[in-house]
């Protein structure tokens, strides 16, 4: 089997685990946008903005370490046990301190009489970034089975347990079935979601107990200090990206000219639409589950950078294939949400268009965690975390949560060229931009078609949708035509066509 076709077929099993969890937590978007306000999915959506800042915070890219420190089998077991250990002392100064700070952290952030939020988010966050490093080993020891199966214990118990507070409880209430006030209360409201993730996280925990509890070495300070140093740099990365992703729902409620009231109720539609524009994170993120251990553990092939490079252009393939799905069947896809929600679907093409150059990035920048050079991908990220600053204090004062969506995509298009242009000293990679460039400008040429005819035809009816059906299949027929050469040597030889 071709290192290509053993990227692909890691990729759909890890693709398979983010397709089913990603495609179960869309039942908890449908289901929050019709039992939580809409200030309350802002509520949702600013505090887990927040979160994904303070996970950079406790695990501090430890599992990026253990892939580059780890992927000897014979220092595997030392590297993990001084990871894991690394990490459990520091979860729990961390969990301690936001515990303790609860209270003013929620004055702050204008959530003074519910402090339990901070105390909540607190321990999830603890529990998330103990499992981090487990589910690395399963990705380094090629076992995505069991990877697959932690991830869907986990979304399992957040859809049964939302559905049984948001959904059955009220019902059950409503229709005079008295017990159920032992267990719920209407006043708790978005409070459910916050304890169904933490009850969901302890879970986890718990399915990984056999990847924690095999330790057979100690804590050894000279390897952590290793790792910290490789690590260190990239958490300044992971934490410029988390900017770029997260920083538009942590700014809005104070940048949009509404009360905070209706600076929420703002904020929950753009995030919730933002969501679907996130259904092309679903493919990033198995690819990079497979890739990043695949690169690690084949740095040394004599073809390693055209490998590279194609990786990189099928990458571009599937997601700009699975954009143009989602924006054709846009007038579907919608109903995730709530109709109240709809007033934000114009950002999904923008933010779809900005995922995608997100994963083209995350190719992209394999160069430097692969030549140590962690600092330029450091001051790279930095640079993407001031425009989406910069952009997001300009815009959105001025057109409002668009201006976060225009921002994101001028973002990663600066993040792209950036890491390539320094990629070009250190590790050049024969990148196929033309082409790549090439199926991007084709994808909206389709796409805008769609749309002409959409405002022309009624919404659902047999022969829009007939249309869309035919300008999908010619977007893979032009795929075909293009990479048949370059497929049928993939699969045959294993060698990328030159």
């Amino acid at each position: 089997m071709s290192l290509l076709k053993k990227l692909a077929g890691e990729t759909a099993i890890y693709g398979l685990s983010s397709i089913v969890v990603r495609m179960l937590n869309y039942l908890l978007v449908f289901v929050y946008t019709r039992t939580l306000t809409q200030a309350e999915n802002g509520t949702l959506n600013e505090l887990y903005a927040y979160a994904g800042f303070l996970i950079v915070v406790y695990s501090y890219r430890m599992e990026s370490a253990y892939f580059r420190y780890g992927t000897p089998v014979e220092d595997r077991a030392k590297v993990y046990a001084t990871g894991l250990y690394s990490l459990i002392g520091s979860t729990l100064i961390i969990t301690i301190a936001l515990m303790l700070a609860a209270q003013p952290l929620a004055d702050i952030l204008h959530y003074s009489q519910h402090p339990e939020y901070i105390r909540w988010f607190a321990l999830i966050l603890a529990f998330d970034c103990l499992a981090e490093l487990p589910f690395a080993r399963l990705r380094l020891e090629q076992r995505p089975r069991r990877f697959l199966a932690g991830k869907v214990l986990n979304i399992g118990i957040n859809i049964f347990l939302t559905l049984f507070w948001l959904v059955f409880c009220p019902w059950a209430a409503k229709n005079g079935i008295s017990w159920v006030h032992v267990v719920w209360s209407k006043d708790v409201g978005v409070g459910y979601v916050f304890t169904t993730n933490l009850i969901a996280s302890m879970a986890t925990i718990g399915f990984l107990l056999p990847q924690m509890r095999s330790l057979q070495f100690g804590f050894d300070r000279i390897l952590w200090r290793q790792m910290i140093a490789y690590a260190s740099p990239l958490i300044i990365v992971q934490f410029a990206g988390i900017v770029n992703q997260m920083l538009d729902r942590t700014m809005l409620k104070w940048l949009l000219p509404g009360t905070p009231e209706e600076n929420l109720t703002q904020l929950g539609i753009y995030g919730n639409n933002y969501k679907l524009a996130m259904l092309i994170t679903l493919f990033t993120q198995a690819y990079r589950y497979a890739a990043e251990p695949f690169f690690f553990r084949h740095a040394a092939a004599e073809n390693a950078r055209d490998i590279q490079a194609q990786a990189t252009k099928w990458f571009t393939i599937v997601a700009l294939t699975g954009m143009l799905a989602v924006l054709l069947c846009l007038d579907l896809v919608k109903y995730f949400l709530g109709e109240t929600y709809f007033s934000g679907l114009k950002v999904v093409p923008i933010l779809l268009l900005a995922n995608v150059l997100l994963g083209v990035y995350y190719n992209i920048s394999v160069w430097y965690r692969l030549k140590d050079k962690t600092m330029l991908g450091a001051g790279i990220s930095l640079a993407g975390g001031l425009i989406t600053l910069l952009l997001n204090l300009v815009l959105v004062p001025r057109i409002g949560f668009i201006g976060s969506a225009w921002a994101a995509l001028a973002t990663y298009a600066f993040m792209c060229f950036a890491t390539w242009l320094t990629g070009l000293k250190y590790y050049p990679v024969p990148y196929q931009f033309g082409r790549m460039g090439s199926y991007m400008i084709a994808t909206f040429a389709f796409y805008g078609i769609s749309w002409w005819l959409g405002t022309m035809l009624p919404e659902l009816s047999i022969l829009l949708w007939t249309i869309r059906a035919a300008l999908f299949a010619g977007f893979l027929g032009l795929i075909y035509l293009l990479e048949k050469k370059g497929l049928q040597s993939i699969l045959s030889t294993g060698r990328p066509a030159q």
